[in-house]
């Protein structure tokens, strides 16, 4: 067992993954991937399409061989065992229901094959039908679903099983953004009620945000990070974390650190930064990382703001949207360099208005040339 997984991995753990390797001939899209999962974990896998999240999640389910390093559930290596023999069950985004089947025999399918115990077969499946409210629907076959009740008998097929792990491989991307929002709250409930691992695979990174326990951000099959939401979204350990955790997205303003606390920056000669950079890089390029909240109006700042005596900058409001109870600024800075800026609340600003911005640079990150981080916010 290598170090990262040596200082994670405890007894009780439900998944361990040890230098997981994946190639598909000479293509290699798994990295060596060390991971230790805790028992009872909501667990999200994030990143963009091609990151490999999916593969990994179909390693873990037994769908796909692994190239190299191992798998343990429950201290228990799983490499070569079947996945009919993992005790986990997987939901796929594609819901995988028989058509011709009714709800309660989507069911109760999988447990026949099993042959489990009829009055045992017959008490999960109502237990599960109670638990996700799909009663109602017992009777009938999926064609005469909604996608969201689709989904719900695909979940409630796996909850029949009582499996170790619950895996999900993006179950909410064929829904509509309303019907997402709802399912998962649902399933973030249902996560509550059970208590289960669960592993959960999407692109959406608000899903990821708001489900998870800890997030693991997946890039060219490799962890970018592994924590808690708000860790990430806090303490990014590099720009594509940085980038990818927000939404909208943090801004990245090029700039040249001229000393340990002063940077260049969107035509301001002297940014000053909260922290000092330990050491000035080789190379004095860097970025500015700076979320949208942390942009401010100069002109809607309350009077007596500590962030309205920093360095005023002009901008020109290309695009502006009003949502009622919040605004979004769309600007262009003098160097040609774009930003989006968040504003609580309705704006007075119009498209093509110039405007004042104010950076809260004790908030900001600096990347240097490589996207590592060299002075958190």
């Amino acid at each position: 067992m290598n170090t990262v997984t040596r200082d994670l991995a405890n007894e009780d753990d439900a998944l361990v993954l040890d230098g997981v390797l994946k190639s598909y001939g000479d293509v290699d899209v798994i990295h060596g991937i060390d991971l230790a999962i805790q028992e009872g974990e909501f667990i999200v896998f994030v990143g963009p399409s091609g990151c490999g999240k999916s593969t990994l999640l179909r390693m873990i389910a037994g769908l796909e061989n692994l190239s190299g390093g191992e798998i343990r559930i429950d201290g228990r290596r799983v490499n070569d065992v079947p996945a009919s023999e993992r005790d986990l069950a997987m939901v796929f985004q594609s819901y995988a229901l028989y058509p011709h089947m009714s709800v309660a025999k989507n069911l109760s399918f999988g447990l026949e094959n099993l042959r489990v115990d009829k009055d045992e077969i017959k008490e999960r499946v109502n237990s599960a039908s109670r638990l996700l409210q799909i009663e109602a629907l017992m009777s009938r076959r999926p064609g005469q679903l909604s996608g969201g009740q689709r989904q719900r008998v695909a979940i409630g097929r796996a909850i029949v099983r009582q499996p170790r792990i619950f895996l999900f491989d993006e179950p909410l991307s064929n829904l509509d953004a309303e019907l997402r929002v709802q399912m998962r709250g649902e399933i973030s409930a249902l996560h509550h009620r059970l208590g289960n691992t669960m592993i959960y695979v999407t692109h959406d990174q608000t899903e990821a945000m708001t489900m998870a326990d800890r997030i693991v951000v997946l890039s060219g099959g490799r962890i970018e990070q592994f924590g808690a939401p708000l860790e990430l979204y806090n303490r990014p350990a590099n720009r594509f974390v940085a980038g990818f955790i927000g939404s909208p997205r943090m801004n990245f303003l090029e700039g040249r650190l001229e000393a340990v606390n002063t940077l260049a920056v969107a035509g301001i000669p002297s940014v000053h930064l909260a922290r000092p950079v330990a050491t000035l890089p080789a190379r004095p390029d860097v970025a500015l990382g700076i979320r949208p909240e942390d942009v401010l109006i100069a002109d809607e700042l309350e009077a007596g703001d500590p962030v309205s005596v920093g360095t005023q900058v002009p901008a020109t409001a290309n695009g502006v949207e009003q949502l009622g109870s919040e605004s979004y600024l769309y600007c262009s800075l003098p160097d040609g360099q774009t930003l989006t800026v968040h504003h609580a609340g309705q704006t007075r600003v119009r498209r093509g208005d110039t405007v004042q911005l104010v950076f809260a640079t004790a908030a900001a990150h600096v990347f240097d040339s490589t996207g590592e981080l060299v002075v958190p916010g």
